[in-house]
């Protein structure tokens, strides 16, 4: 696999992407698709960078009180980045979403009823942050679906020990391809960081260098077009749903013997009625191609907790192209489809 090089911007016309995917096209462009809906949705809301600046204090490590690296300087420090990475793209305003308040009082109002608190009274940050950043400027088209290049950050305080000293910090980080269609993130191996641990907003800003130089887009792009050449039938989709949920009570050391599956009981559910109901990606009575099977379980993990997106987000990816292969003869997803 060949890492990804930022060339000129005069040059970015001419870059090919060939080798992998068919027609990959990096050109310039100003315009935007209109937002339809949210990366994530389950449990959480909406937030604007300067609401986080200005209205949220920084949780601290308790022993020593060193300060961490707050949701705000996480954000920015990744979106200063991605602008020096791809200098000359169109690096999109950061779309933050955050759940779990996490609320306090300033020491004046220590003795107050909380029925008699003012909103000056009150302190607040938030447990989970998750964004996206857009560069629509490198998109491809896959069944189409047009899909944008996005940077994906995720970062829960629920994760880390704030009663300790300070420590190198937990994040997670991710850059992939955002279907426009749905709003739907598709994840590959080589752009997911799981366990980013650094101690200060330098750290981050090379390690996010890092993961987008590792990063390939043709050949994700390639992995992402070669699913829409296989279909399965409604029988099959079907045995897949149902050993999906057999899955979640399997004994442990069965469970281990089989390749993972994070989804939930709640979200294959989602996965069946979508197959039946959505527009773009729903297959009733039809047989359905392994594109529009990835994209039901993406869309299906839009429910899923921050704290949990990302991993449930390369799961997806793992299990079409797992099965994909399955339906080709390969063993290692074998269970699935049997």
């Amino acid at each position: 696999m060949t890492n990804l090089v930022i060339m000129p911007t005069e040059n970015r016309e001419r870059m090919n992407l060939g080798e992998f995917a068919e027609e990959a096209t990096i050109i310039e462009e100003t315009a935007t698709p209109k937002r339809v809906n949210h990366f994530i949705e389950a449990n959480t809301q909406e937030a604007t960078l300067q609401h986080l600046k200005n209205d949220c204090i920084t949780p601290v490590f308790a022993k020593d009180n060193e300060l961490t690296v707050n949701h705000a300087a996480f954000i920015e420090t990744v979106w200063e980045a991605a602008n020096s990475y791809y200098n000359g793209e169109t690096i999109g305003t950061p779309d933050i979403r955050v759940s779990h308040v996490i609320k306090g009082r300033i020491p004046e109002a220590i003795h107050k009823p909380a029925n008699q608190l003012l909103e000056s009274d009150k302190t607040i940050y938030y447990e989970r942050a998750a964004f996206s950043i857009d560069i629509p400027t490198i998109y491809e088209t896959v069944e189409g679906n047009k899909l944008n290049l996005s940077i994906i950050g995720v970062r829960a305080y629920n994760q880390m020990n704030l009663y300790s000293k300070k420590v190198p910090e937990l994040f997670r980080l991710a850059i992939g391809f955002k279907n426009q269609v749905c709003c739907n993130m598709c994840i590959f191996t080589d752009g997911y960081k799981d366990d980013l641990r650094v101690s200060n907003t330098s750290e981050l800003y090379r390690s996010a260098l890092e993961l987008f130089n590792n990063y390939n887009p043709a050949k994700h792009l390639h992995l992402m077009q070669q699913l829409g050449n296989t279909s399965m039938s409604e029988h099959q989709f079907a045995q897949i749903l149902g050993k999906m949920r057999l899955y979640q009570c399997l004994p442990n050391g069965y469970q281990k013997r089989l390749p993972r599956m994070l989804l939930t009981d709640t979200q294959i559910n989602s996965v069946a009625k979508a197959y039946i109901n959505d527009e773009n990606f729903g297959s009733f009575g039809n047989d359905l191609n392994m594109w529009k099977f990835y994209n039901l379980l993406t869309g299906a993990n839009k429910s899923s907790y921050i704290d949990s997106f990302l991993d449930r987000s390369l799961n997806a990816t793992e299990m079409a192209v797992g099965i994909n292969a399955a339906l080709h003869g390969d063993e290692h997803y074998k269970w699935f489809i049997d």
